[in-house]
């Protein structure tokens, strides 16, 4: 039952994955804070309502990504979608390893960081969104499809396309990166641009 939650330890137990999937799915750090209060608000006015019949986590991930795509509406309408220079890099941080010292080597990474938002933003909504939930935040294909609730055939199609894009994307730029920034990289389900279809 709803009466059986307790609210402030839901909100400490998610708070780091909204803030998270947040940030990767609006690509800023701004108005974070205030998103997630939205997130976390419709959350609460939801719970009396919410039967368990999706995991609570399923749910707030659902929440997250409306409130996301809000975002992406507001900043549409308002005209805003240039991100600064340092929000777009550290929207990326905590995925791509850091090149080292030398100045060329950081030169080219953020170049490729800037790159891969850049093509991020250039997808549809439901591709992005798709593209971070599995990559980003490694939910399986079944947990993205009751997430956004779409058949799971559909999810994989949104993420074939989506990948698909950013490699053509970013294959210029790939191209540019010295080979050791390239072999520094962890590699794994965040590889945007490499995973195959």
């Amino acid at each position: 039952m709803a009466t059986d939650f307790n609210f402030e330890q839901i909100v400490r137990d998610h708070q780091t994955m909204v803030f998270s999937t947040l940030v990767r799915l609006t690509g800023s750090r701004e108005h974070v804070e205030d998103l997630a209060q939205e997130v976390f608000l419709r959350l609460y006015r939801a719970l009396p309502g919410f039967r368990g019949e999706a995991l609570l986590s399923t749910y707030l991930y659902r929440i997250t990504v409306n409130v996301a795509q809000n975002e992406w509406k507001r900043r549409k309408r308002h005209a805003q979608s240039t991100v600064s220079i340092s929000d777009e890099v550290s929207g990326w941080e905590d995925r791509l390893e850091h090149p080292g010292p030398n100045a060329e080597q950081q030169l080219s990474e953020n170049e490729f960081r800037l790159g891969v938002e850049d093509q991020l933003h250039k997808l549809s909504q439901v591709e992005r969104t798709v593209l971070v939930l599995y990559h980003q935040e490694e939910r399986t294909y079944e947990q993205i499809a009751e997430v956004l609730r779409m058949p799971i055939g559909t999810i994989r199609t949104h993420l074939h396309r989506g990948r698909k894009k950013m490699r053509e994307g970013l294959a210029g730029i790939s191209t540019n990166r010295p080979a050791n920034v390239s072999a520094n990289r962890p590699r794994g389900r965040s590889e945007l641009c490499t995973a195959k279809p």
